[in-house]
């Protein structure tokens, strides 16, 4: 068994739809980012890299790449988990907690939770994501950015 840490973190960005866990919130402004801005799927991707010791995401997925511009972060977790398996791991559990002021994400968690659990090919109860606030503090407490934290469990396979 290995185990990784990831983090994430963007500022908001007028003109972007907000992406987190796989989903729209609609009505939102979104998140500054190379590609989609998903700072929970970033923060996983940084996790699973880690807990097999590949490196991050920006080595490969670099912000300077124009291939990446704008893409999907679900596409690029289920390349992550590929990569993963072609050194002999698979994802065995994940957990995740997104930190912003804003907006409210309960009403999401479920459905995030089921698009991450479907990109890593796990059932919805070895995937946990949960929500908090900064309680007014540094630049996501003024509601200014969002990040995001996860672990990942992998075993040999």
């Amino acid at each position: 068994m290995r185990v990784g840490i990831g983090y994430d973190i963007h500022k908001f960005q007028e003109g972007r739809r907000l992406i987190l866990g796989g989903v729209e919130i609609a009505g939102e402004t979104g998140l500054a980012g190379h590609s989609d801005a998903d700072v929970l799927l970033h923060a996983i991707m940084d996790a699973l890299l880690g807990a097999a010791s590949l490196g991050d995401i920006g080595h490969f997925f670099p912000p300077d790449d124009p291939t990446y511009a704008r893409a999907d972060s679900r596409r690029l977790l289920a390349q992550t988990v590929q990569m993963i398996a072609q050194v002999g791991y698979s994802v065995e559990n994940v957990d995740a907690t997104v930190i912003a002021e804003r907006p409210r994400l309960g009403p999401h968690i479920a459905q995030m939770r089921q698009r991450i659990a479907q990109t890593l090919a796990l059932e919805e109860s070895k995937v946990s994501v949960k929500a908090t606030t900064n309680e007014g503090v540094g630049d996501i407490g003024r509601g200014l950015a969002i990040a995001a934290l996860a672990i990942a469990l992998l075993k040999e396979r």
